[in-house]
Parts: C-alpha cells; structure tokens; sequence
C-alpha cells in the first residue's frame, strides 16, 4: 500500500518539478507539463461505475507517453492501475494508492515524469 506522503518523497527525487494545483487538486509539473494529479472522482464517474464500486481511497493520475503506451501499461501493470470512460483518448493513467505497491507506483511516476520533461532533462536524468 501506497499513501500520497509516498508519491511526495518519489517526486522530490525528481528534477526540476513544481507543485501546481488544477481544478483544486494537487499537481506536479516539469516544465509546464502535468505529469501527476490527484484524480478523486467526481460525481460523473462515480455513477458510471453503477451498482459497482469504485476504486476507493487517494487516485493518482499520472501520463504516459501515448494511446499505445497506455493500453501497454494497463496491460502489464497490477490491479491498481486502471482508466475510467472519462479518460477515453486521454494518455494517462489511473493508479489506486490504497493497493498499489511502493516500487510499481515508483516506476509509473518516474516513466510520467520522463514522458512530459524536455528531451535534454529527461536524457540527463536517465545518464544518471
């Protein structure tokens, strides 16, 4: 299990992020690109979920590089990770903190700060 002080100390770790709010949530940019959000749903997606129930707990939103990563990382990633109609056509992910282990939530961050960070920074970074 995951918590959101977890995904603070993952993205500390990265360089040159700043921490924003949309929509009254926090945010975390590199550059001027978004590349994790707390996603709690709205009243919409809950209804869409019907007589099931949604995931419960802190939602983490972060991107992916494109449509074709996304269905890559849905496929290969645990039951926490996961998308909502709402996020139809949308290169980003959903990731369930309460179930989400610490190393997975770890790479799905650092590959969404890697898909949005300039070419040279992101370069850098993997040069280690």
């Amino acid at each position: 299990m995951a918590t959101v002080k977890d995904v603070e100390k993952i993205i500390a770790e990265l360089p040159e992020v700043t921490t924003g709010e949309r929509h009254g949530h926090p945010t975390w940019f590199v550059g001027k690109q978004a590349f994790a959000w707390d996603r709690p749903f709205s009243k919409a997606d809950v209804k869409r979920y019907g007589d099931e129930t949604p995931p419960s707990g802190p939602i983490l939103a972060v991107s992916v590089g494109d449509l074709a990563e996304k269905e890559a990382v849905l496929a290969g990633s645990s039951a926490a990770v996961f998308t909502i109609p709402h996020f139809d056509g949308f290169a980003a992910v959903l990731i369930q903190l309460e179930t989400v282990g610490r190393k997975e939530l770890r790479e799905l961050i650092i590959d969404a700060w890697l898909a949005k960070a300039p070419k040279a920074l992101a370069d850098a970074y993997l040069a280690g």
